[in-house]
């Protein structure tokens, strides 16, 4: 879903896994759905970790652990890995994350996330290795994501990283514009442009 981009402050929610792929994210049986609407596939997120066989919830799963709520979700290393499918991201933004911070993002995934206003954070192992700590510790803690200074901050000891965001993908994040958004804002420039060279 659309939406601005600023400072994002919250608690996390805890997913200290390596090579997640996209599979585990949005398996592929809901692939086949004809809707797009970013809810069903929220609902659908980490489905075969998140419920049983029996349609259950799985209580040792951290989605159903009420302790752990939040916008931003901190993931171990090669997150989004496997194919590259875009359902990925938009379980993710369905389900209500804001920002996945890991220490390494399969690169597709990473463009796929940044396109549908999910904010992938690149910070260090030794960073991440200390979210993780603080969140296990307190669940209450709270991370400030600052996009315009592009920093990542653990709020219960001041402690941050800077993280890369390319500067287009920023205006855009900042401003809640798509790509399509984004080129209909440069219509007069286009046009001007046109004009020019069709002379």
């Amino acid at each position: 879903m659309k939406q601005s981009f600023n400072i994002i402050e919250s608690t996390c929610v805890p997913l200290p896994l390596e090579n997640v792929d996209t599979d585990q994210i949005i398996p592929a049986r809901f692939l086949k759905a004809t809707t797009r609407d970013e809810r069903f596939f929220g609902e659908n997120l980490f489905r075969d970790w998140r419920y049983r066989p029996d349609g259950s919830p799985n209580p040792e799963f951290v989605l159903n652990d009420s302790r752990y709520q939040g916008d931003i979700l901190l993931a171990g290393k090669n997150f989004g890995c496997g194919s590259s499918r875009e359902h990925a991201a938009w379980a993710l933004a369905g389900y209500g994350f804001k920002v996945v911070i890991s220490s390494v993002f399969a690169a597709i995934h990473k463009n796929n996330e940044l396109n549908n206003f999910v904010l992938p954070v690149t910070v260090s192992e030794a960073f991440l290795a200390k979210l993780f700590a603080a969140v296990q510790a307190d669940p209450a803690v709270k991370v400030r994501v600052d996009v315009p200074a592009q920093t990542v901050t653990l709020l219960s000891d001041g402690s941050s990283e800077s993280f890369e965001l390319n500067p287009y993908k920023k205006y855009c994040l900042m401003h809640a514009l798509d790509d399509i958004d984004y080129l209909l804002l440069q219509k007069d420039k286009i046009a001007a442009y046109e004009e020019r060279w069709s002379k």
